[in-house]
């Protein structure tokens, strides 16, 4: 059998080489990566290639040919093909990322994210991040002589926590000065508590947790100055203008009525209560735009899944900042997962993935997929999709397959091993109820 090399970048800079067939697909690779790391699920991230200068996430069910081209065929067992693991769903909470090794792979990636930001109007929310970085790294400071007579040891490079532009305004000197008093404020935060700080502060960041896609406005410009994000809670559209990011649009998912394409043709259209014409922006070709059109479909469908655990994780950050988070959450959850467990029930591994999920609940496809030409002249012979967020703003999530690891995440059952989850997702989601009410009921006493 023929067989090929691809290997997979991942965002802390290591790699993974795996080998497969010519004909294979995505999710075999997929497979591989997973096998490597040793978990059962990647949850929030998904494999990409470089196309144009820009990432496009592979769809799991193609063949990798489609993705590498006529080199695919004609390449070699010695010279490997490259992809990228990188994070397809951005989260606020990092509970929602139930793995310690995926969601050390999620901070890596954000924190380079944060470093290639340009969102040079939150120069102080900079400062916080370097500080709850440097918690998670390095852990609390040493107080030593040289700290009580007023010097400070210089334990880290700017360069590893600051995005240059702001190195240069403000100089090496500032930041070595002012940056140790934050993180001193820190002293005692455990390192994953630094983690899921870092991560629900990076949400704060214009640039931080997108996915950009560059168009054009007109189909004739040279250079593409509209960025399309996909964020979490909806879309958000740039204009780039002298090196600054201007929103023009901030779409919360249920304001989204519909997008299609045909060719490089990207239209955008919202509901009528906002009155704004159908935004139309031109992409790099057909292959960007039904790629982008799948992503756009995947983080909904993965916003629909996850968004009643995220309010959950929401509302026992609120009570834990007014000191009932321990008395509330700890102990009852602790009834929760003995009750979980006994459950004894194990999900497939073969369909663990919400991340990597193909369905097209969001989406009605108006004609068969016909054989796509690399240029975007043909717009006749190109896929047309539409999508309607009134369906899945109906569409709920109660199949216990379909948030196996949404249960075991908010309950707290191990993550690397194989998926625990309640026989109902109905009596799981009462009992937690249960337990946020006994918490309301308590904040009414006092």
């Amino acid at each position: 059998m023929r067989t090929r090399k691809v290997c997979v970048l991942l965002p802390d800079k290591q790699h993974l080489d795996s080998t497969v067939g010519v004909k294979a697909r995505g999710h075999e690779v997929l497979s591989i990566v997973l096998r490597q790391l040793g978990v059962c699920d990647l949850h929030v991230f998904g494999l990409a290639v470089l196309r144009d200068n820009e990432y496009l996430f592979l769809d799991l069910d193609q063949k990798l040919s489609e993705y590498f081209g006529k080199t695919w065929s004609r390449g070699t067992t010695t010279v490997p093909f490259i992809a990228f693991l990188r994070v397809q769903y951005y989260v606020e909470h990092g509970q929602l990322v139930f793995s310690s090794k995926v969601l050390q792979l999620y901070y890596n990636e954000l924190r380079e994210k944060v470093l290639r930001s340009q969102s040079r109007h939150q120069e102080a929310l900079f400062f916080q991040l370097a500080a709850s970085a440097l918690q998670a790294d390095v852990g609390d400071q040493e107080v030593n002589e040289e700290r009580r007579e007023g010097r400070r040891r210089h334990y880290f490079l700017p360069e590893e926590y600051f995005p240059s532009w702001l190195i240069k305004r403000r100089g090496r000197d500032y930041l070595l000065l002012h940056c140790p008093v934050l993180h001193d404020e820190l002293r005692g935060l455990s390192r994953s508590q630094a983690v899921l700080r870092f991560i629900k502060e990076a949400n704060s960041l214009q640039d931080g947790p997108l996915t950009f896609y560059r168009m054009r406005q007109e189909k004739r410009e040279q250079r593409s100055s509209i960025l399309l994000g996909v964020a979490e809670n909806g879309v958000y559209i740039y204009k780039e203008v002298e090196g600054k990011l201007c929103l023009l649009y901030d779409f919360p998912w249920t304001d989204i009525d519909r997008v299609t394409f045909q060719g490089g043709r990207f239209e955008v259209a919202v509901v009528g209560s906002l009155c704004l014409p159908k935004l139309v922006y031109h992409t790099h070709s057909a292959f960007h735009s039904k790629h982008i059109l799948k992503h756009l479909r995947d983080s909904h469908r993965f916003h629909i899944n996850t968004r009643e655990a995220a309010s959950y994780f929401q509302q026992l950050e609120d009570m834990q900042a007014s000191h009932l988070y321990k008395e509330t959450y700890i102990c009852d959850m602790a009834r929760l997962r003995q009750r979980l467990q006994s459950c004894s029930l194990t999900s497939s591994m073969s369909d663990c993935s919400v991340a990597v999920g193909t369905s097209t609940s969001w989406f009605k496809e108006e004609e068969e997929e016909e054989e796509e030409e690399e240029d975007d002249g043909g717009e006749g012979s190109v896929t047309d999709f539409e999508m309607c967020s009134d369906e899945a703003e109906e569409f709920f999530v109660d199949d216990p397959d379909e948030v196996s690891w949404l249960a075991e995440l908010v309950y707290g059952v191990s993550v690397d091993g194989p998926l625990v989850t309640s026989s109902s997702w109905t009596t799981v989601t009462m009992e937690m109820k249960q337990v946020l009410r006994r918490a309301d009921e308590e904040v009414s006493v006092d």
